[in-house]
């Protein structure tokens, strides 16, 4: 076979344009990891810039007013003199909003996750998942106005009272909280592998006692991730329950004594408040973000653990 000068010619220029080619391509390859580095290094000094000026602003502010008062202080009184900066009526309100939130949305968004991952009919699935999903897109002020219009007098003349309260609270957060769980929830019974179900209906199980002992168990760190979430969602909620929580900067004694909460003291008062005030509520988000880092931990663990188990 005798190759002429112009098919060799023709193949020079091919071998050029690859490699051509080939260096483009890696020059563009490194071009996109420099800039998903970049990306990364942004996502992380946002959350060291924040760190910074939380702990900046607040940490001196608790040292000066003292870490046991203003903990486990019980008053809240930036206006006497002499001033008064406990924040321990918010830290008990919080826990029970978000207490009462995981106590009624955790249960129904688990089971709405495995009827709609496991149970519920295809055609169904996709009249039923979109509603869920548009939960997460309502403005929590609509929420909040959902809460006065309906559930406030529906706890008053219930169960007495204002209406105003941590349960009307619990409600609305329960209620906010479900699409984070039943979606994140969802993905992750579907990304169980199939054998894992096959096998155990393959063993003599029902459908039902296949879910519920392998294909929900083998999802744990999906399920549990949405459950963190939805917590840390409910503790940092803010418009919706100023609202309708009462705002009474007092220890609530019953599910019926309106409460405030860590971010709801911060917004009602951060308009006006000046001095050792301002840097008192910035303190309040210290420990509260002091509470979302101490949540993240505890679920690393709690994962890290069943991992190695």
């Amino acid at each position: 076979m005798i190759i002429t000068d112009t098919e060799n010619t023709a193949a020079k220029v091919l071998t050029k344009e690859l490699h051509c080619g080939n260096k483009s391509g890696r020059i563009l390859e490194k071009g996109m990891k420099a800039l998903f580095f970049l990306c990364a290094c942004v996502s992380v000094a946002a959350v060291v810039v924040i760190c910074v000026f939380m702990f900046a602003k607040g940490c001196p502010a608790i040292a000066k007013i003292g870490v046991k008062e203003f903990l486990l202080g019980s008053d809240w009184s930036p206006r006497n003199v002499p001033a008064s900066y406990g924040i321990f009526p918010m830290i008990v309100g919080s826990l029970y909003c978000t207490a009462g939130a995981i106590i009624i949305g955790v249960p129904i968004g688990l089971m709405t996750a495995v009827f709609m991952a496991k149970f519920c009919p295809k055609k169904l699935f996709k009249w039923l998942m979109p509603p869920i999903n548009l939960l997460a897109g309502i403005p929590s002020i609509v929420y909040g106005f959902f809460g006065m219009v309906v559930v406030v007098p529906l706890i008053r003349n219930v169960f007495g009272g204002t209406g105003n309260s941590v349960l009307t609270v619990s409600i609305i957060l329960g209620i906010m909280i479900l699409p984070t769980i039943v979606g994140m929830s969802v993905s992750a019974l579907q990304a169980v592998p199939d054998s894992y179900y096959e096998g155990a209906v393959a063993l003599g199980a029902t459908h039902e006692r296949a879910v519920a002992t392998v294909v929900f168990p083998a999802a744990k760190s999906g399920i549990l991730a949405s459950v963190i979430l939805a917590v840390g969602r409910a503790i940092g909620e803010t418009m919706a329950v100023i609202m309708i929580a009462g705002n009474s900067p007092i220890i609530p004694e019953s599910m019926l004594d309106g409460v405030r909460t860590l971010t709801g003291n911060i917004v009602i008062e951060m308009s006006y408040a000046e001095g050792l005030h301002y840097d008192a509520l910035i303190g309040t988000g210290v420990v509260l973000f002091v509470f979302i880092l101490l949540l993240n931990l505890c679920f690393n663990l709690i994962t890290g653990r069943k991992d190695k188990g």
